[in-house]
């Protein structure tokens, strides 16, 4: 009989020593966590740094060098998941951990997942900080119907010709479009809207998520200006509702 492949969400990002887990990580997940000697992750080092935090408050039943982590990231070909599905075939319950927020959500995990499903894995979704569910909470704006893009090209052009076609679509459709960036590249990210969109359509922006440095600003496009909100190098999410 085979495992189950727990999905594990992760924090947002790094957090004060004194901050406790469980503000973001359910007593209940660590509970599942200590108990795992296997887990899929997309960076085995900071993996173990998950670990031994979540491990300071429900201690695992093995030492943290005893835990086995195999990674998973975009540069994973197709062809080697089977392999680190081998465990979980075997009987071994396996956790898949995200780098931050939650597994297979803008996240390389899915694929793992899917092939869980195709070799008759169950598989266990536990409850976790999402910043793009969070965001769209926080924004004020259409939480009935919003679809997440992932990133937009880096090309400026490009850059410009997609976002004038999420804004048609939100517009036709009322519909809330979500979207990342590079921590880098946000500003100009921001200033490609402020060109390129509309001045009344909606802008919200999430900085921070569930970190005590957390903002959510939400305005017309021609109410923000440059340098308004310090977003360089900070991990954002930004939602655009055309009028």
């Amino acid at each position: 009989m085979s495992g189950t492949l727990y999905l594990i969400p992760n924090t947002l990002g790094k957090r004060d020593e004194a901050d406790p887990l469980a503000d973001v990580i359910p007593a209940g997940v660590q509970q599942v966590i200590s108990r795992l000697d296997y887990f899929v992750a997309e960076n085995a080092k900071t993996a173990r740094a998950f670990l031994k935090k979540s491990g300071e408050t429900c201690p695992h039943d093995r030492a943290i060098q005893q835990i086995e982590i195999r990674e998973l990231n975009v540069n994973t070909p197709d062809e080697a998941l089977r392999a680190l599905l081998e465990p979980t075939l075997a009987g071994r319950d396996t956790g898949l951990l995200s780098e931050a927020g939650v597994p297979a959500v803008a996240d390389p995990g899915a694929n793992l997942v899917r092939l869980a499903h195709a070799s008759g894995v169950r598989v266990r979704p536990l409850v976790g900080p999402s910043s793009i569910l969070l965001a769209v909470m926080g924004s004020g704006l259409n939480g009935q119907s919003f679809a997440f893009n992932g990133y937009l090209p880096v090309d400026a052009g490009e850059r410009a010709q997609r976002l004038r076609e999420l804004e048609q679509l939100s517009r036709r459709a009322r519909q809330t479009q979500v979207f990342i960036e590079t921590p880098y590249r946000n500003d100009a990210l921001l200033e490609a809207m402020r060109q390129h969109c509309a001045g009344t359509t909606l802008l919200s922006v999430a900085v921070d998520l569930t970190l005590p440095s957390e903002t959510i600003v939400t305005r017309p496009l021609s109410a923000w200006q440059p340098g308004q909100l310090a977003l360089h190098k900070r991990p954002a999410i930004f939602s655009l509702l055309a009028g």
